[in-house]
């Protein structure tokens, strides 16, 4: 048992989206398939991943050391003890080989990215649904049921769409099942966000069911006065009012704003996230931690994470991964964490979970197909197909 071939290919999102920092319109992101010697159904087993979204496409570190180093290697080194699938946690070793300490974003999404298209492999290998492997791996043993909370990363600021275009926008998706919605903030007036989020609350009638995103694009003057002027709310969380690293400054938001804050999405390893729980003043009984396990070193490194948090108080409830895809369903899924975004109609192929996909009440309905179920995403998949 071996992976004979790595592959990837550079997909634009084509999108006009826009949040506080920036637009999505030269954003690009890598896909990648990992193929095996392996035959399931007569094909061989290759395991599919994409780079999350919001960071570009990442294929020329893959292409000039990543994927050289994994299948230099000794294809037995690689593989579980049983010998009989292959073992993502070597296989990020190996990727790590002769990396220099820090600088972690430069690697993370590409070593991330072809580590949880291993995982992809591994669970078609077991023919069983990736939420199932790791729920067997890093949890209980099983699954607790077969659907996660999941809730809309919306409201982005679009030309044309005031705060009509939101409520409308907030209406379907109530209709569609979810009741917890998401949206921008910071890339207009203090004046008009705060109109925006009225707009919202008018339709979801309780802060629990809103929040708010600002990207990390305010400055330091900006972040308090939206802290202030949102605190009345009660909003679900304030997502990312500062910049990633200014632990300084979002331990001063905390003592101000007694909501909860949601971050962690732009932090890439396990030493960042341990900063800024030391340095960032979170607190465990309310704040929300946002990783997204592709970008930041894959599944393998995340479960070290979550360790870390675990140790430091934090309930696995409390982490919201960033990335509405199939990928973080699985991974919610799998570790029991809080719960899942979306983002319908966002960013083409790569937004939203399997084609058949339910969402009732709040809750994301998961497929069985074994592996992430990239398969069962026809668009996408049809890019990935590409690959091979």
């Amino acid at each position: 048992m071996k992976i004979v071939d790595i592959r990837e290919i550079e997909v634009p999102l084509k999108s006009r989206l826009r949040n506080a920092v920036y637009d999505f319109s030269e954003m690009t992101t890598s896909v990648v398939g990992v193929k095996t010697d392996v035959i399931r159904n007569g094909q061989p087993v290759i395991g599919y991943s994409f780079n999350s979204t919001g960071r570009y496409a990442c294929g020329a570190q893959m292409r000039q050391r990543l994927i050289k180093r994994i299948l230099s290697a000794d294809p037995e080194s690689l593989l579980n003890e049983q010998g009989n699938n292959l073992d993502p946690e070597k296989i990020l070793g190996r990727m790590m080989l002769r990396e220099k300490p820090g600088g972690h974003s430069e690697r993370s999404i590409p070593i991330g990215t072809i580590e949880v298209a291993v995982w992809d492999a591994v669970a078609k290998i077991e023919d069983r649904p990736l939420y199932s492997v790791l729920a067997q791996t890093y949890g209980a043993g099983r699954v607790e049921s077969d659907r996660i909370p999941c809730y809309v990363g919306g409201g982005w600021y679009t030309e044309n769409k005031g705060v009509e275009g939101l409520e409308a926008e907030i209406r379907s998706r109530l209709e569609e099942g979810y009741t917890t919605m998401k949206i921008k903030v910071g890339g207009a007036p203090l004046g008009e966000d705060i109109a925006r989020v009225e707009a919202a609350l008018r339709i979801l009638g309780d802060g629990r069911h809103l929040a708010v995103d600002a990207n990390a694009g305010l400055s330091p003057d900006r972040a308090r006065n939206y802290a202030g002027a949102l605190s009345p709310y009660r909003l679900r969380w304030f997502e990312e009012p500062t910049d990633p690293l200014d632990f300084q400054l979002l331990g001063e938001l905390t003592q101000a704003y007694e909501g909860a804050i949601g971050t962690g999405e732009n932090l890439f390893s396990t030493q960042d996230v341990n900063n800024l729980i030391l340095f960032g003043g979170l607190r465990a009984d309310r704040d929300i931690i946002q990783v997204d396990v592709p970008q930041s070193y894959g599944i393998v490194q995340f479960s070290r994470t979550l360790r870390l948090l675990e140790s430091a108080g934090w309930s696995r409830t409390s982490i919201y991964p960033h990335g509405g895809n199939q990928m973080t369903s699985a991974i919610v899924a799998g570790f029991g964490l809080g719960g899942c975004e979306a983002y319908p109609d966002a960013f083409g192929a790569f937004a939203g979970f399997h084609d058949g996909a339910r969402v009732e009440n709040g809750f994301l309905h998961l497929g069985n197909r074994p592996g992430i179920g990239f398969e069962a995403q026809n668009d996408l998949f049809a890019l990935m197909r590409e690959l091979f």
